[in-house]
């Protein structure tokens, strides 16, 4: 059992737009900023005694929280997982779609939500992550079908009004 759980990968399901900026992302680290950083430590080195040198503290910390992100981006590349929103049927919800749904209980109409992967989550931009209790709820869901979401108020439930692509 041991070794089954070393081999279970994360996939990071995401757009090719997003894993382009995360590649981005990743090449400013291991340029730019990973140079910013070894001149901060060399000049902090200048300031004499190491052990009281908060400079040098600070310097060695930003770089250790930069391998840090490098290592996370190497590993989401790595294990991405492209989605082709354009070979994805209309007719339930996945990956890509906008999803308009209805409060049952006040018969609300919310506005569109976008189910994107994990990388790409932004709730304040209605792009709601699969991983999610609301994303996961409408996975796979069709127009006219009800789930529930278990929320810390208790369970919502929605009815799928509209799916768009």
């Amino acid at each position: 059992m041991r070794r089954e759980l070393l081999t279970m990968k994360k996939e990071y399901k995401m757009s090719q737009a997003r894993l382009d900026e995360l590649k981005d992302e990743l090449t400013y680290l291991k340029t730019v900023r990973e140079k910013e950083v070894a001149d901060l430590i060399k000049e902090a080195r200048g300031f004499g005694d190491l052990s009281e040198n908060s400079e040098y503290d600070e310097a060695k910390n930003e770089q250790g929280k930069l391998y840090s992100r490098i290592a996370e981006l190497e590993n989401i590349i790595l294990h991405a997982v492209i989605i082709d929103e354009s070979s994805i049927g209309a007719n339930v919800v996945s990956i890509g779609s906008r999803v308009v749904v209805v409060d049952v209980k006040t018969g609300k109409e919310m506005p569109a939500y976008k189910i994107v992967g994990s990388q790409e989550a932004d709730p304040m931009a209605r792009a709601i992550s699969e991983e999610s209790p609301f994303g996961k709820a409408l996975l796979g869901a069709a127009e006219g079908d009800e789930v529930h979401v278990d929320a810390p108020a208790g369970v919502i439930t929605y009815r799928v009004a509209r799916i768009e692509r």
